[in-house]
């Protein structure tokens, strides 16, 4: 099917200035980019006349966990609604492959709170290149909704080869973890995430990280870490990265690039003088940032990494030891655990977002300080007993962040957007549903923080440029028809923290591989995206709808 888009406002993702232009898509490619009023009816089945409306390409979200639900929820409005047409799955070094039955085990339990846990579900891959296959499966009531690259978890990597405890690894683990590094890249994966505030991921020294990196690197992927601490010692977490990527030569994509918590206040500037400075010297950094102050995970995170290690039993275990308890205790609200970044646990910041156990809803919406004023318990033994009564499965928000930070990362000359959102919880994080817009609408329009060309720019071609995907991301002839119409006047993201699982507004169409998602402000139900395989611009012949 031939579809012309004329008169649209064209912002074609490569920081250029926008002009007046008609567009023709043709099936899942843009076959022609012109001069606006040059293409008639004729050249095609369906005119969308676009007078008043950007045409801009299709959003990238840089970090994304919809790993499970794709496959789960098929719909995927959530991310449609807000023009986002590929997203980078596999983040914080824990997802779903490559694995084998006990590491599978293990990781939905750990990250129930990110994506949930279905026991009717049929998890029929174990392999990276099983996983994106059953991405591009009818298995599920037809293909996924939007395109999806993918990181190879490192955490689930060390999982798979020395278990969920600490330790370092003898050279024979080593080798192991890199060549299942290799073999999921070569399966298909983008890069390898990391996630070393998460356990077993964290356990890692950075000799170990090392070797990993050099084995992305030699097959041209990049490194994706949520680092050691986005608080107490943010800076020296960030140098470890950046010297990881300097010494490898692996590129590096710094996670939700933040400085949060109350010793950071005001202080993005020194991340930025150190990011800049290695740049300046050839390391290949890039960076994403979600436009909100509140971060999202799981409550089990807050724990100390030590109490966390051997999986879900073995930590239930410790939290039931009155001895080993009061030794979690003593490092979360004195000394400052490593899993809450080096920070003393503040209980009025951790608020319920999701439960697993339908008896602790009651709690959503509530923070740890407000539970335990109702209940007459201590914090700390609210915090143990949900964590007890729901095995590890809670979600939470932790409201640590500062806009002027937020504001100074969002316009560095390497940034990119990324949800970092959570589908799943009855109050989730509103970025899962707003992030896209509240770019485009609060920063760059209301605030005037970048222009609307330099923010597409950040939102398009800036990170499909990263991921290597060479014909997607900017608006032109012969790129994959991932394009987005919206209203630059009302685009807006609606969901709060209140209400967050709310649609955006502005956003009129959303093509995925040239097949309507959106179409007058509503979803069609069509799916049409692809799984992008390292080295794969899913236009290929077997790409086609």
């Amino acid at each position: 099917m031939k579809t012309l888009i004329s008169n649209a406002t064209l912002v074609d993702g490569t920081g250029a200035d926008r002009r007046a232009a008609d567009v023709l898509l043709d099936g899942p490619v843009i076959a022609a980019v012109v001069d606006a009023g040059s293409l008639t009816a004729a050249a095609a089945d369906r005119i969308i006349d676009a007078t008043g409306l950007v045409l801009s390409p299709g959003f990238i979200d840089m970090h994304a966990h919809s790993d499970l639900q794709l496959l789960v929820n098929r719909e995927h409005y959530a991310k449609l609604s807000q023009g986002v047409t590929t997203e980078l799955l596999g983040q914080d070094g824990l997802s779903y492959a490559p694995v084998d039955d006990t590491t599978l085990a293990g990781v939905r339990e750990k990250i129930a709170g990110w994506n949930d846990n279905p026991v009717d579900f049929d998890w029929n891959w174990r392999s990276v290149g099983e996983y994106l296959d059953r991405l591009d499966s009818q298995q599920d009531g037809g293909r996924i909704s939007t395109n999806a690259a993918y990181l190879v978890p490192q955490g689930t990597v060390r999982a798979m080869v020395m278990g969920f405890a600490e330790g370092d690894p003898t050279p024979e683990q080593q080798q192991q973890m890199q060549d299942v590094i290799r073999t999921a890249m070569e399966e298909g994966a983008v890069g390898m995430s990391s996630g070393l505030t998460y356990t077993p991921g964290m356990y890692a020294q950075t000799e170990e990280l090392a070797g990993l990196c050099r084995t992305v690197g030699e097959l041209g992927g990049f490194y994706a870490p949520h680092h050691r601490s986005y608080g107490k010692g943010a800076l020296d977490a960030y140098a470890e990265m950046i010297g990881l990527s300097r010494d490898t030569g692996c590129a590096l994509h710094l996670s939700h690039a933040t400085m949060n918590f109350a010793e950071n206040k005001g202080r993005a500037g020194e991340l930025l003088d150190l990011i800049d400075e290695a740049l300046d010297q050839g390391v290949d950094i890039t960076l994403d940032t979600y436009p909100y102050l509140p971060g999202a995970t799981t409550l089990s995170a807050i724990l100390p990494s030590w109490a966390s290690s051997g999986g879900t039993e073995a930590t239930l275990a410790r939290l039931a030891d009155p001895d080993t308890r009061a030794r979690i205790r003593e490092a979360v609200e004195i000394y400052g655990s490593d899993g809450c970044h080096g920070v003393v646990a503040e209980w009025e910041t951790l608020e319920i977002s999701g439960v697993q156990n339908p008896a602790l809803a009651g709690y959503v919406g509530k923070t740890i300080k407000d539970i335990a004023a109702e209940t007459g318990e201590e914090p700390f033994e609210v915090f143990v007993r949900i964590l007890t009564e729901d095995r590890l499965g809670t979600g939470i928000l932790q409201h640590v962040g500062h806009e002027e930070n937020v504001q100074a990362i969002m316009k560095h000359r390497t940034h990119t957007g990324g949800s970092d959102g959570l589908l799943v919880g009855a109050k989730p994080h509103p970025r899962a549903w707003g992030t896209f817009p509240r770019y485009l609408g609060h920063y760059s329009r209301d605030l005037g923080l970048l222009s609307l060309e330099e923010m597409v720019h950040h939102l398009t071609g800036r990170p499909a440029a990263r991921l290597k995907l060479h014909n997607r991301g900017l608006v032109r002839e012969g790129f994959a028809a991932d394009v987005v119409l919206f209203d630059p006047e009302t685009i807006r993201d609606a969901a709060t923290f209140e209400n967050p699982r709310q649609a955006t507004s502005g956003i009129e169409f959303v093509f995925v591989n040239g097949t309507a998602a959106v179409d007058g402000g509503q979803p069609t139900g069509a799916r049409a995206g692809r799984a992008l395989r390292r080295h794969s611009d899913g236009l290929t012949k077997e790409g086609q709808q």
